[in-house]
């Protein structure tokens, strides 16, 4: 992943700061504030994603969009090796079910397949989602099949006006110990609740579908590109909707990277499944 998705610019000053316009106005012109650093702005520095930084992070996943949203916190080096899992799970499991269980798999596909990599060796971590729809009714949504399925799904979405998308995320981490299953697994599942615009026309739904935009995401729209011009509100959190939320994968992330001594004494295998 290029280091061209991180800011490039040096970051604006503080007022207080040298150089800041407030001291070029100011009369005395002396201030004890340290002069901010050229260069693009410093990377999150936290020991979790300082380490991970030297390490090989896996994400089994091909969205161009997860991987730019893992680069806003510094993690750019990503090595992309998407699940082949077939996504098949019935949808008679309940949307938290099959979203949780879906990313899951995801995971394990890709552990299976490269935690015996000679080339590039084992991963530090192995980073995972799913992201559905889930309509007003209770529908699964995944994405849409062609342009009149995509143009009916658009529209029930508008009709029933609030839907959920729901991501589920899982971090796994391969021990370094041979106890069963030979790694550590943290999950979690984010929902946001939007809104359609009940007054989106069949003619705007039409145009923004013979964009392409939204024909590989699930629910058919893009919520950071065209797509938005569908959309009243959201609540919750908006990269979720992009795929991934931001926060709660840092979380997991630095959960699953705690020393494995921390967890001696405990199950250090349990999966959590907290919904917010």
């Amino acid at each position: 992943m290029s280091k061209s998705l991180l800011p490039s610019e040096p970051p604006p000053p503080y007022e207080d700061e040298p150089g800041s316009n407030a001291q070029k106005t100011s009369a005395s012109g002396t201030s004890g504030a340290r002069r901010a650093p050229p260069g693009p702005p410093p990377l999150l520095n936290l020991p979790a994603l300082n380490t991970l930084r030297r390490e090989r992070v896996v994400l089994a996943s091909a969205s161009p969009r997860r991987r730019q949203l893992l680069a806003q916190i510094g993690l750019t080096n990503i090595d992309v090796c998407p699940s082949k899992f077939a996504e098949d799970l019935p949808h008679e499991l309940g949307a938290l079910n099959y979203v949780l269980e879906t990313a899951s798999a995801k995971a394990q596909e890709v552990y299976r397949r490269e935690i015996d990599n000679t080339e590039r060796g084992e991963p530090a971590i192995i980073i995972s989602a799913d992201t559905i729809i889930v309509s007003h009714a209770g529908r699964i949504l995944e994405k849409p099949r062609g342009e009149q399925d995509h143009i009916n799904m658009l529209k029930m979405l508008r009709d029933q006006v609030e839907h959920k998308v729901m991501t589920a995320v899982v971090v796994m981490k391969p021990l370094e110990s041979a106890v069963e299953p030979g790694y550590r697994m943290e999950t979690h599942v984010e929902e946001t609740t939007v809104k359609f615009d009940a007054h989106v026309t069949d003619e705007l739904i039409l145009a923004y579908v013979r964009t392409r935009d939204g024909n590989d995401k699930a629910g058919g729209y893009g919520i950071q590109t065209a797509g938005s011009i569908l959309i009243e509100k959201i609540e919750g959190a908006y990269d979720n909707v992009v795929g991934l939320p931001l926060r709660s994968t840092l979380r997991l992330i630095e959960k699953v990277m705690e020393p494995e001594e921390d967890e001696l004494g405990g199950d250090m295998f349990v999966e959590e499944e907290d919904e917010e």
